[in-house]
């Protein structure tokens, strides 16, 4: 099992230049989980932030969505950045290839070689282990 996989800096500047629009996957609506603090980071970044938990109605002033099947075709969703347990994480790859995301975002601490094939054979790119926002304040110089 890979504990981390990811691009090089300047296709994550491309990656994080590129984004919109991202659902987060698990995201909680309790400050003091790393998804809330992540994805309250990337919103002031001017993101777009989707919420994606069957357990919450609404999170960062987002509505929250039961899965990523759930979200409104209207809404382009560019990352899919994903707070669940590595074995879960196939299923959420499978989800977001369907859903026509371009970056599968697997959080720090999350690694699964399944759901990197899933994601690479649709042509997503895939980042796993790493943490988005300490990598994009890292890119910024800010670390």
């Amino acid at each position: 099992m890979t504990e981390t996989y990811v691009p090089s800096d300047p296709e994550l500047r491309s990656i994080l230049g590129d984004a919109r629009t991202i659902a987060v996957v698990g995201l909680s609506s309790n400050p003091e989980r790393p998804s809330y603090e992540v994805a309250e980071y990337l919103q002031s970044k001017g993101y777009r932030i989707v919420p994606v938990n069957p357990n919450e109605n609404e999170v960062l002033g987002e509505r929250a969505y039961p899965s990523l099947a759930d979200i409104p075709a209207d809404i382009a969703v560019d990352v899919v950045d994903v707070f669940r347990r590595a074995e879960q994480t196939p299923e959420v790859a499978e989800a977001a290839v369907a859903r026509g995301a371009k970056v599968l975002w697997l959080q720090e601490g999350i690694a699964n070689d399944d759901a990197r094939q899933i994601g690479e054979a649709a042509g997503l790119s895939v980042v796993m282990g790493v943490c988005m926002r300490q990598e994009s304040k890292r890119l910024e110089g800010k670390t």
